[in-house]
């Protein structure tokens, strides 16, 4: 369940709607899920971690909301054909797309990365998100609907050794505003979300507590690490009709860090000693 809110609280802006969330069992995915289906969403969890989306599909059930684990890898087209066909069978129709599943970069050195893990992460973050589109498609082009894709903030800036990851969101951005033109002639609007540092600790399968000391906090221009339901509550927005005017655009949600120079200043050190000495005492 959401925290900090009841079910009752929250509009019901997707009743008679269909929902479908790939990588929604866990983390920032499970999040949107939960949040799409509060809203009155029947919500398609598709993750390819079986038990955990079992679980997952369990909990949101008892909590009310019209959930439904299909066990899916997004690299694999007959995966999300199947996913689309039962999804989009259900009532006919798939109004709202959330493009989440992904894998995460491995931090290997350049010349220790290899074609196959290039690939692989290209396959999961990047061509998972085509093949969704392309598949739920069918489903959308009577009645419109949205696609959202999950980028990162990667797309923007980059640490060492994540060539990989970087490229694969990078591609999305674009992938976003291709599928954007190409797909509004059938009132399909198609958006892009690039979180930053999102703890997605408590979203797990089973929840843990977080391990975060106050500079990660501190350093975030809003004062926090994010959450995920911090995106969820973008998606919820961006997924509703009150976004109808926002089409091929990218949303970066990161608590001001992509916008932030960092020049380590004395005083800059001063405080993150003096964080890191108060989380160690």
């Amino acid at each position: 369940m959401l925290c900090g809110q009841s079910h009752s609280t929250y509009p019901k802006r997707f009743e008679g709607k269909v929902c479908v969330v790939t990588g929604g069992a866990k983390g920032i995915g499970a999040a949107i899920s939960s949040r799409l289906g509060i809203e009155g969403c029947t919500v398609f969890i598709a993750d390819i971690d079986e038990a955990a989306g079992r679980i997952r599909e369990g909990i949101f059930r008892n909590e009310g909301i019209d959930a439904h684990f299909v066990n899916v890898d997004v690299s694999k087209e007959t995966d999300v054909e199947k996913l689309m066909r039962l999804a989009g069978g259900s009532r006919g129709k798939i109004d709202v797309l959330v493009n989440n599943a992904g894998i995460p970069f491995t931090g290997n050195d350049l010349e220790k990365q290899s074609s196959e893990e290039f690939m692989r992460i290209i396959g999961t973050n990047l061509y998972g998100p085509w093949i969704c589109a392309k598949h739920s498609l069918k489903y959308m082009k009577k009645d419109g609907g949205v696609i959202i894709n999950i980028a990162s903030t990667r797309a923007y800036q980059s640490e060492e050794n994540t060539e990989p990851y970087s490229a694969s969101k990078g591609g999305i951005l674009a992938l976003t505003h291709a599928l954007a033109i190409s797909l509004s002639k059938y009132r399909i609007r198609v958006i892009s979300v690039s979180p930053g540092w999102i703890d997605t600790s408590e979203w797990q399968i089973p929840p843990r507590k977080p391990k975060l000391n106050e500079l990660d906090h501190i350093q975030h221009p809003a004062g926090r690490v994010g959450k995920p339901e911090d995106v969820a509550s973008l998606i919820a927005f961006l997924a509703s009709s009150e976004a109808e005017w926002i089409t091929a655009a990218d949303f970066i949600i990161d608590g001001g860090m992509t916008k932030k120079m960092i020049y380590l200043d004395e005083e800059i050190i001063k405080r993150a000693i003096e964080a890191l000495n108060r989380g160690t005492s």
